[in-house]
């Protein structure tokens, strides 16, 4: 019995996968995350952002209020949350607008 390279391959290939912790990515999962582009993404995460802000900030007044269903606990966690995910968007656009502005300088 004669073995392809082709079914070598694959076999090899199939055993990978069941020895992996991580299921293969399959091309169409691949498509779909190239199909989306910096911009949308940036508003999502803007938009992410955003609703973490509101969060805290209603959950901060409702404290303040003297809402006792909300902790403090809760409204320092949430503020947190907010202000780390404000950060690393803004640094996601700082490294954006370095790859920017470093494409630009290149000569031409």
């Amino acid at each position: 019995m004669e073995i392809s390279k082709s079914d070598l391959l694959q076999e090899m290939r199939s055993q990978l996968h069941e020895m992996s912790p991580f299921q293969a990515v399959r091309t169409q999962d691949v498509k779909n995350v190239a199909g989306m582009d910096f911009s949308h993404a940036m508003a999502q995460a803007i938009g992410h952002v955003n609703q973490l802000q509101a969060n805290s900030k209603d959950l901060a007044t409702r404290l303040d209020m003297g809402d006792t269903t909300v902790t403090l606990s809760d409204t320092v966690i949430a503020r947190e949350k907010a202000s780390v995910a404000f950060s690393a968007t803004m640094e996601v656009r700082n490294k954006f607008v370095e790859a920017y502005q470093s494409i630009m300088n290149m000569p031409v």
